[in-house]
C-alpha cells in the first residue's frame, strides 16, 4: 500500500470526498461481485460515523487518500477475480507505478486529464502456509493482493451502507456496499500499527473506539463473536502493550497525527477509551 502522510492537516477535504465518489464508481461496476468485496481502511471511520452523528463541536474523521477493498478467498477460488480485473479496466482503471516505474497490481489507479485523482488498493487473507503479512500474492499476471492477517474478520463483521450521491465521473447513483464493522476494525488497525506503527493507524483505531454507536458496549458487540480468534487475541494484545499507557506509543502518536507535538490532555482521553475497552474484554 502507498505511504500515508503522518498528520491530519495533510490530508484535504477533497481527497477523502474524491474516495468516497471512488467507492460509489467502483460499486457501480462491480455490483453482482460486491458480495466478496469489503471496504476496510481509511474510509471506513467516515461510513460507519457519519459528520451529522457526532456532538456538537466533535471533529468529523480526516478522511484517507486512498480505497482499499478485502477480498474473500469465495471470491478467487470461482476465478472470478478474472471478471473482476477486465470490469476494472473497463471502467477507466489500470495498474498504478511504484517509485521506480514498475507497476503495482496490487494498486489500480483512475486518472482524469493525465492527473491520478484515486488509488484502490486491493487485499487478501492468508490462506496457504507460506503466506506472510504485508507480501504480495500475485493472482494472475496483471493482478495482485496485500496479504492481510485478520481480513477475514471484516467478512465477519461487516455492515451494509447505503452509498449515495456522485461517481468520481459526475454520474448520480446509489449503491449498496459491504463496509468493515468496528470490531473487525480495530482489530485490523491494531494489527496495522504493531507491524508499521503508523500515525494515521493509531488515529483510526481511536477514533472508532472513542466515536462509533453510543458508546464502547458497541464496539464489543461487534468484537465479541471472534474475540477467541488468535489474530483479535493479537490485536489486543498490540492495544494492551502500545496503547494503554497515555505515555505509550498509540496515544503519542494520536497526539502527533492530531497536533504534531504531545498533549497530555488526548493521550490520556486515548489511553482512558482503550483501557476501557480491554477491560471490558477482560484481558485488561
Amino acid at each position: 500500500m502507498t505511504e500515508k502522510p503522518s498528520f491530519a492537516s495533510e490530508y484535504p477535504r477533497e481527497q477523502a470526498e474524491l474516495v468516497r465518489q471512488t467507492c460509489l464508481y467502483v460499486a457501480t461496476k462491480l455490483g453482482d461481485l460486491l458480495d466478496e468485496l469489503v471496504v476496510v481502511g481509511g474510509l471506513v471511520p467516515s461510513l460507519l460515523i457519519p459528520e451529522e452523528s457526532l456532538p456538537r463541536g466533535e471533529d468529523a474523521h480526516v478522511g484517507t487518500m486512498d480505497l482499499d477493498l478485502g477480498l474473500s478467498l469465495a471470491l478467487l477460488n470461482a476465478d472470478r477475480y478474472e471478471e473482476l480485473t477486465a470490469r476494472l479496466r473497463r471502467a477507466g482503471f489500470e495498474p498504478d507505478v511504484n517509485e521506480v516505474g514498475n507497476q503495482t497490481f496490487q494498486r489500480w489507479k483512475i486518472e482524469q486529464s493525465g492527473h491520478i485523482k484515486v488509488t484502490v488498493d486491493f487485499v487478501i487473507p492468508p490462506s496457504l502456509d507460506e503466506d506472510e503479512g504485508g507480501k504480495i500474492r500475485h493472482i494472475e499476471n496483471d493482478f495482485a493482493a496485500v496479504i492481510t492477517p485478520g481480513l477475514h474478520l471484516a467478512f465477519k463483521d461487516r455492515q451494509r451502507f447505503s452509498l449515495m450521491g456522485s461517481t468520481i465521473m459526475g454520474e448520480k447513483a446509489s449503491r449498496e456496499i459491504w463496509v468493515c464493522g468496528p470490531g473487525a476494525f480495530v482489530i485490523l488497525k491494531a494489527l496495522a500499527f504493531g507491524t508499521r506503527g503508523e500515525n494515521k493507524d493509531a488515529y483510526d483505531l481511536y477514533y472508532v473506539i472513542r466515536n462509533y454507536g453510543s458508546g464502547i458496549d458497541d464496539v464489543l458487540k461487534c468484537l465479541n463473536p471472534f474475540l477467541h480468534e488468535k489474530e483479535a487475541k493479537k490485536g489486543l494484545q498490540i492495544l494492551r502493550s502500545d496503547f494503554s499507557d497515555p505515555d505509550g506509543v498509540g496515544p503519542r502518536r494520536v497526539a502527533e497525527f492530531l497536533y504534531r507535538a504531545p498533549s497530555d490532555e488526548l493521550q490520556a482521553d486515548v489511553a482512558g477509551f482503550v483501557r476501557e475497552l480491554l477491560r471490558k474484554c477482560d484481558i485488561s
